[in-house]
């Protein structure tokens, strides 16, 4: 059984194993209307005590979910109701998908870049195609802080100096490398790949749904952050965005064919490159120092 709405499938292969395939051309953008989707979803996920393990995975060979539609209104996201968490409806979509009780697999193949690994890492297991998986928080290089909990998340995977490498070098990371930093769990060969995953998602959904959710409580007990930690993050992205000198990185960026199927996106860590950088800026600017 499967159901289609504008950005997603979802195909409930058994009542324990469900698949949800992203597909928002040209690229798999994140905008408002994936968010309402996955809103929807995760409701259905967390009302279902029969689901044991969701893959997530793209329609798309070449994006898993590319970043952030940073052309989009961010009233039409801000404006939706209140979430469960009461956080900021990005946010609360990150912490509810990381708590559910059902086990939940990223299957990486293509781009998965700012917000696309902020989902990816929200997840609880990542599997990345190790030819054609490419990871990264490229905010920095447009003058943001990313917003949706990465700084948390990718200390706790990768340790202090590798977090600090992703964020700080905006720059990207293909499969085998995400796989030796702790970023996905293992990059497999792309010939084995679909197999590997489907695999292993059969597998986890043949166990008892009850035992599987202990032991996600009790490993979530020591791994996850605490909420608290992501609102202060998603705070510094809206100040970050609305600096003068961000708003000419983007602008740029577009220039040179932001979020257009095209080589400025395949190879987004490079194309940063090219942006002529503003007059430095200090940081007591605004009142940090």
């Amino acid at each position: 059984m499967s159901a289609t709405t504008r950005h997603l499938t979802v195909a409930k292969e058994t009542p324990a194993l469900w698949r949800v395939t992203f597909n928002n051309p040209p690229i798999n953008l994140i905008g408002p209307q994936m968010i309402r989707e996955l809103r929807d979803l995760l409701t259905d996920l967390e009302n279902d005590d029969l689901v044991a393990a969701v893959v997530f995975q793209s329609a798309d060979p070449d994006y898993f979910l590319a970043h952030w539609d940073i052309a989009s209104d961010p009233a039409e996201v801000g404006d939706l109701p209140t979430g469960p968490t009461g956080f900021h409806p990005w946010l609360d979509i990150l912490i509810r998908l990381s708590r559910l009780p059902a086990v939940t697999i990223s299957a990486i193949r293509g781009r998965a870049r700012g917000a696309g690994s902020e989902l990816a890492l929200a997840t609880d297991i990542r599997f990345a195609s190790r030819e054609k998986a490419v990871l990264g928080q490229f905010e920095l290089g447009t003058g943001a802080v990313p917003g949706g909990g990465p700084s948390s998340r990718l200390s706790r995977l990768v340790g202090r100096g590798r977090a600090l490498e992703i964020l700080l070098s905006a720059n990207d990371f293909d499969g085998e490398l995400a796989e030796r930093y702790g970023y996905v769990n293992r990059s497999v060969p792309d010939a084995e790949f679909e197999e590997f995953v489907d695999a292993f998602a059969l597998r986890v959904s043949r166990f008892d749904v009850r035992a599987i959710e202990e032991i996600k409580q009790y490993v979530n007990a020591v791994t996850l952050p605490p909420d608290t930690e992501f609102p202060p993050q998603m705070d510094a992205f809206w100040r970050s965005v609305a600096r003068p000198e961000t708003q000419d990185r983007a602008t740029q960026m577009f220039g040179l064919g932001l979020q257009q199927r095209g080589e400025t996106e395949l190879n987004l860590g490079a194309a940063l490159e090219r942006i002529i950088v503003p007059p430095a800026v200090g940081r007591r600017a605004e009142g940090n120092g």
